[in-house]
């Protein structure tokens, strides 16, 4: 299977953000390979399937809000030899339907790829109760799970691409809204479980996920004015985690864990476990969503109140290194 990839389809994925551009990859996909299946919880539209849903209804299954179902359907469905896309949100998906994620996806190893919609505060003024803040942490946990975790919406194409080739149960973590920030501007091969260097730096290496691969760009321009060198590594597969690039890393004063989740469980977690079995690790410092529940507010006050936009990064890490 391939997508086309060109600058028209860059702009065009970067506006309809990271649910559009799967639901879009998915109907490609899907016109390539006759096993690819669709399905959600109720969420047909807001997963960008509204297309696929029409072009085959046959390969298309709504369960309705019923997210532990969701899996159990997907997991007959791979069962069969048929490759199923089910689409949630992302904390419906990590915690109401964790057992059957464990069972189906960990123990059975169905051939299922779960996609985690509007994960982080993509919800807004949902709030809480839809923020998709604890999913790596109780997923990470799950053995024989892949997690892939797009930096933008031409990373989600191709890291939907990488997930249905892939053999084996995959959890694809959606973050950001509609005009995501583009990252990638040019085709970039994108392997599970190797991560990508986006920038050369020796004073702090910046290891980011999801929509905090831009903020870490953003940042390592603002730190450079600063005199400070980073790099910048786009670790899109949480799990199993790219060790060698950390390792690569070495040399650095300091090592960065940027991710919009928890500071618990998540990528910094996964980060810090590898670095303390290593004598010459860099000393680290976790940039992500405090633990709590505050109050609900739009996607971008949300981050600016957790201190996750580019400045506010920089500002931090010139903090931690003074």
């Amino acid at each position: 299977m391939n997508i086309s990839v060109s600058p028209a389809e860059f702009r065009a994925w970067s506006m309809m953000g990271t649910r559009g551009t799967f639901g879009v990859t998915l109907l490609n996909l899907a016109q390539q390979n006759p096993d690819i299946v669709g399905l959600t919880a109720d969420l047909g539209i807001t997963s960008g399937m509204e297309r696929f849903s029409h072009t085959f209804p046959e390969r298309y299954i709504n369960v309705g809000i019923a997210e532990q179902n969701l899996i159990g359907v997907a997991a007959g469905i791979a069962s069969q030899g048929s490759i199923p896309f089910a689409t949630t949100f992302a904390n419906f998906a990590a915690l109401r339907s964790c057992e059957q994620m464990r069972h189906y996806m960990g123990y059975l190893q169905g051939n299922i790829k779960v996609v985690g919609l509007a994960s982080g505060f993509a919800m807004g003024m949902f709030g809480t109760t839809h923020y998709g803040i604890e999913d790596i942490a109780t997923l990470r946990s799950i053995a024989n799970l892949t997690i892939l975790s797009p930096a933008d919406a031409t990373a989600t194409a191709l890291l939907t691409l990488a997930a249905a080739e892939h053999t084996g149960p995959v959890y694809l973590r959606l973050t950001g809204g509609m005009r995501t920030p583009i990252v990638y501007r040019d085709a970039q091969t994108f392997t599970p479980g190797k991560a990508n260097l986006l920038r050369e730096g020796s004073d702090v290496a910046l290891v980011a996920t999801g929509s905090m691969v831009s903020a870490s760009l953003k940042a390592a321009e603002i730190l450079a004015e600063r005199g400070i060198s980073c790099s910048v590594i786009d670790m899109f597969t949480i799990k199993p985690l790219d060790t060698e690039a950390l390792k690569n890393q070495f040399g650095c004063k300091m090592m960065v864990s940027l991710e919009e989740h928890s500071v618990i469980g998540g990528l910094g977690s996964a980060v810090a476990e590898f670095l303390v079995t290593q004598p010459q690790a860099p000393r680290l410092l976790t940039i992500g969503i405090p633990q709590g529940y505050g109050p609900a507010g739009e996607y971008q006050w949300m981050l600016e109140q957790n201190g996750l936009t580019g400045a506010q990064i920089a500002g931090t890490i010139l903090e931690s290194l003074s």
